[in-house]
């Protein structure tokens, strides 16, 4: 084996066998929810936008593997760079209103240590 010099390396995905033979049964359930929350015939969301809402999703969840996927997906399904990029920016902003609302219980907590 040899070491690529990174933590995420693409060909870490083969270890998903090793997952599906030692679950076999969450595995599959995993995989057959993901089909179905992402790609089943008749979703009202048009896939473009399911995509698109998949790579903010990812960006907050931080899975590089996801990144990659959701990326080529929305691609794939027609979004521009530009819509790309909003949904990178969605993502960032909310991220930081995660980080600011989760600074008003530090606020909090230390208000509560000065009492």
């Amino acid at each position: 084996m040899t070491d690529t010099g990174h933590y995420h390396d693409p060909s870490d995905r083969q270890y998903a066998r090793h997952l599906r033979r030692a679950a076999p049964e969450a595995f599959a359930a995993l995989m057959a929810f993901d089909e179905a929350a992402l790609r089943r015939p008749g979703m009202q969301i048009p896939r473009k936008y399911v995509e698109l809402m998949a790579l903010a999703v990812t960006l907050t969840t931080q899975c590089v593997y996801c990144i990659e996927a959701h990326t080529k997906a929305a691609a794939a399904e027609g979004a521009s760079e530009e819509e790309i990029a909003e949904a990178v920016f969605v993502a960032v902003a909310l991220r930081a209103g995660g980080g600011s609302a989760h600074g008003l219980q530090v606020m909090k907590h230390l208000t509560r240590v000065a009492e």
